[in-house]
């Protein structure tokens, strides 16, 4: 063990992804969390104490450039509030830190550009979290299809309703549900087809009134076409009551491929008066913890040099993607992708 390469990471931001990266770390034998950086200080002097890190240093966002300035720290983990990444992106490529951040890049599409375009120039890689891709059972059905195991695909189907409810604070800035919630699925569906949609048409409604009243959806059902003339369904809510609702359907002429969900243990119960089983995990820290451990061990990988599976022309074509889906909702109609130039269209 002592034999090990340790990495030195810097975490900036300890909500709730920030908490779970922070776990992984600790238990991850090739890491040394190097960094806290926060803008709470007592938040993240409490986390680094109930991990007993006492060799972790807790600095303030202002404090940011000694963190960069350290040798010891070859990599950052960025898990702010999302307004917050752009700029974080921005400084760690200019201090040539790896870079793990949580999605979206940037805010706007021009900028996510901009981002991979200076990390390209200083030879600086970065990894956008999107974190389904490291989960076992979605990978499965992603590897089979793509080795043609069912055939030409006809349609995708992702069903994405969370739990619990976010609070209103994090809806506030959470980025709205397309960009906060869809990307991951507009992420696992290109990526099972390896294409990108050619258009693609959203419903959506805000049942919950706060939801509606900050100018968000809470409910969402988008259709998209591709060239090869399959099509892919999405179903997201932001809650389900009976727990995280997280499947992936791939139907082909030959069969079909699904990860379902998955529930607090496999036990069935059958009587003369029922057939019973366990809830489903209640949230996305159970239903993906192997998922988030895996994707920090792809990122020690891209230190090393390895290209990330999740490539910029992934990150900048989910970012479009998501962004027309909002558009088709507000204007009502199907809406237009071209691919080449970065840009959409109503369709008529």
């Amino acid at each position: 063990m002592s034999s090990l390469k340790k990495y030195g990471l810097a975490i900036c931001g300890v909500g709730r992804a920030g908490t779970i990266h922070t776990g992984n770390c600790y238990r991850n034998p090739k890491v040394q969390i190097k960094y806290f950086v926060e803008i709470d200080i007592a938040k993240a002097e409490q986390l680094k104490n109930s991990f007993g890190l006492d060799d972790t240093k807790v600095v303030s966002v202002d404090e940011i450039d000694t963190v960069l300035n350290d040798e010891s720290v070859d990599g950052v983990i960025i898990a702010t509030v999302t307004g917050a990444h752009q700029e974080l992106v921005c400084k760690c490529i200019n201090a040539k830190k790896a870079i793990f951040c949580e999605k979206p890049i940037a805010l706007e599409l021009h900028d996510t550009v901009t981002c991979y375009e200076m990390a390209a120039k200083a030879n600086v890689p970065i990894f956008c979290a999107f974190n389904r891709r490291f989960d076992k059972s979605h990978a499965s059905v992603r590897n089979a299809a793509r080795l043609g195991e069912i055939g030409k695909i006809h349609m995708v189907r992702c069903i994405s309703r969370d739990s619990p409810l976010p609070s209103d604070d994090y809806l506030k800035i959470s980025g709205g549900i397309f960009h906060d919630c869809a990307v991951h699925d507009i992420d696992m569906i290109t990526w099972i087809l390896d294409e990108y949609p050619i258009s693609v048409f959203t419903h959506a409604h805000a049942f919950r009134k706060s939801i509606s009243e900050m100018g968000d959806v809470d409910t969402v059902s988008i259709t998209m076409k591709f060239a090869s003339g399959s099509i892919a369904q999405i179903d997201i809510s932001r809650f389900a009551a009976y727990g995280y609702d997280q499947r992936v359907e791939v139907f082909g002429e030959l069969g079909m491929l699904e990860s379902v969900n998955q529930h607090k243990t496999s036990t069935i119960k059958s009587t003369k008066d029922q057939i019973s089983r366990d809830l489903i995990l209640h949230s996305f820290p159970q239903r993906y913890a192997e998922g988030y451990a895996s994707e920090l061990e792809h990122f020690l990988d891209v230190i090393e040099g390895t290209p990330s599976i999740v490539t910029g022309k992934n990150v900048m074509m989910v970012s479009l993607i998501a962004s027309a889906c909002e558009e088709s909702h507000k204007c009502g109609k199907p809406i237009s992708i071209d691919e080449q130039n970065l840009t959409f269209k109503p369709s008529f």
